[in-house]
């Protein structure tokens, strides 16, 4: 072979080497990550926004707000089972967010509130001394602030024409008293509303000349926290002269903020200390609250009255007190902590920990909550005793939330139109009891009890006052209503437990919706389902406790069905009735 060509053949066989390496060691693993990239897609259940969650839909496309391409939601290992209340979460993904539950607590109606303030001079203990008189200062006794004074102590002394023009009336009056006796009253009575002692008119009228200077005395014994005068000033009547406090008591003017109002009531004790004074604890009553919320600092003034001997308390000093507190309850009250609560608007969130779940799980939950207790807050509604609430993390999970679509402090889920009144609520809630009553008697295959119940359902069905319902709830009600009595009455008729049973599942599904549309005034109630209840054709009822207890077969397959969802008070009141649950479970627990 001529070596020219040989050494061609070398190249090619050099390249191909090349071509086949490279493939082996990078075109396997491109396949593999495409088949990966594939199975992920073909495993996602919805697509959505990266920057909008509350986006989704069934197949892949552009975002509507911003026209980015929607991204593959996977189902989250939740076995088909999907509720965007509830978030699940990877121990991974709690240990990394640093996620922490507490348990709820019972606690005492009692609350002690730490406010800061100062104190103050007791308004009530401060005088004025003003000038009774027109005329120039020519001297002051008392010249500087802080200075102690006594009652009917001098303080100025006060040159006045219009006196001496007086003391000269005064005079003349005297000499003439016994044969013109009323100017002579007259000209002591305009002294004396001067504010002239008996004994500077008596000197006036003994004296052989006129006195040019006159005394002002001291009608308040206490310390001159402002003097407004100097020598040589001119006066006219009522001009102020000098502030004098009493301080044998002062004020302590607190600043409360709106969510502390409602724990302060006036006559509450007051334990309060100032840096100044250390180890010492002084004690009041709060005498007084400010009507008027301050426009500024969002706060209202408490203020508690406090003796002072020995001058201790300085007014200006800082004070930091306490106000132990009570609702007034008799029992203790749920609470929760303060780092709990997600605040957005009107709207009071927390997580709640699912019970029971494989994977980590946790509920949003809206709650109502009453006054703060340091922190914590007293829970008025939508908790429950032994429930443990995320306190740490709890924005991690939120956001979480968002973006997995689920509903969250920025997402609430729809009102779903108007609430049905307290009223109606109440009839409803009856009738709930009373559909409690005839559950359990199919639980326990008791047909003469089951009857009887649902007797008792369908007479106080026609009992309920519709006039408490307006527009469109109304309407909803009145589509319910047939319903509700044929299968009532279904069941009162039959003496054959698998028809009271086959009656009994319509009944429940439009009893659950009743309740979802209109709310009922029960904290909890949970709607369960069991697949295999009517030949398998699968069937919901409402429970009151959480624990199955199968009405469609009762001893039979007693446990058998799961919890589908939790009604809550408020939570779902409203909600349109699409909301009922349509698709069945995907497991079962015998």
């Amino acid at each position: 072979m001529n070596p020219r060509n040989k050494k061609i053949g070398t190249y090619i066989l050099v390249a191909l080497g090349g071509l086949l390496l490279g493939w082996l060691l990078f075109g396997g693993r491109g396949s593999e990550q495409a088949h990966d990239h594939e199975g992920e897609v073909a495993g996602a259940t919805e697509y959505t926004c990266s920057m909008h969650p509350q986006i989704r839909q069934d197949g892949p496309g552009k975002c509507p707000l911003c026209g980015m391409d929607l991204i593959p939601v996977s189902n989250g290992g939740s076995g088909g089972k999907t509720s965007r209340y509830v978030l699940e979460m990877t121990p991974e993904a709690i240990a990394l967010s640093n996620i922490q539950t507490t348990r709820l607590e019972m606690v005492d109606p009692e609350n002690e509130l730490v406010l800061s303030g100062r104190v103050a001079l007791n308004e009530q203990q401060v005088s004025s001394i003003t000038a009774k008189f027109p005329g120039r200062i020519e001297r002051l006794y008392v010249n500087f602030t802080g200075q102690e004074v006594r009652r009917g102590e001098r303080l100025a002394s006060l040159y006045s024409p219009e006196l001496i023009t007086a003391q000269r009336e005064l005079q003349e009056a005297a000499r003439a008293k016994d044969l013109m006796p009323e100017l002579y009253e007259a000209a002591r009575s305009k002294l004396k509303l001067w504010k002239l002692t008996d004994a500077q008119i008596k000197r006036i009228e003994n004296a052989s000349d006129i006195i040019t200077n006159f005394d002002i005395y001291s009608d308040a014994a206490g310390v001159v926290t402002e003097r407004l005068v100097s020598a040589g000033d001119y006066v006219t009547t009522g001009s102020a002269l000098f502030e004098v406090a009493n301080l044998s008591s002062v004020w302590v003017v607190l600043d409360a903020y709106e969510a502390d109002m409602s724990w302060i009531k006036q006559g509450g004790n007051i334990t309060f200390t100032v840096p100044g004074i250390p180890g010492k604890e002084f004690t009041a009553k709060v005498a007084f609250i400010t009507p008027v919320l301050d426009a500024t600092t969002r706060a209202i003034e408490v203020r508690a009255e406090v003796q002072n001997p020995g001058n201790q308390l300085k007014p200006g000093m800082f004070a930091d007190a306490r106000i132990k507190t009570s609702t007034g309850a008799k029992v203790q009250s749920l609470s929760v902590p303060s780092s709990a609560v997600l605040w957005t608007g009107k709207r009071s969130v927390v997580y709640v920990k699912v019970k029971g779940e494989e994977m980590p799980a946790f509920e949003m939950r809206e709650i109502t909550l009453g006054p703060r207790m340091g922190d914590r807050y007293v829970v008025e509604s939508g908790l429950q005793q032994g429930e443990e609430v995320v306190t740490n993390g709890v924005f991690a999970v939120d956001g979480a939330a968002q973006l997995r679509g689920n509903y969250s402090m920025m997402s609430p889920p729809p009102a779903g139109g108007p609430k049905a009144s307290e009223a109606f609520q109440s009839q409803l809630t009856a009738l709930v009891d009373l559909y409690y009553t005839l559950k359990n008697a199919l639980v326990a295959s008791d047909i003469p009890a089951a009857r009887q119940a649902a007797g008792t359902f369908a007479m106080k069905l026609g009992e309920v006052d519709m006039n408490e319902l307006d527009g469109k709830l109304h309407d909803q009600w009145m589509a319910l209503l047939p319903t509700l009595k044929s299968n009532a009455e279904a069941i009162q008729k039959s003496r054959d437990l698998e028809k009271q049973r086959a009656a009994f599942s319509p009944l429940s599904d439009h009893v659950i919706e009743a309740v979802k549309v209109f709310g009922i005034q029960h904290e909890v109630a949970y709607i369960q389902s069991c697949p295999m209840a009517l030949g398998d054709k699968g069937a919901f009822w409402l429970s009151e406790i959480k624990d199955i207890r199968n009405p469609y077969f009762g001893e039979a397959m007693l446990t058998c069905g799961e919890t589908e969802e939790t009604y809550r008070r408020g939570q779902n009141a409203g909600a349109p009735a699409s909301d009922q649950p349509t698709a069945m479970p995907q497991g079962h627990q015998h």
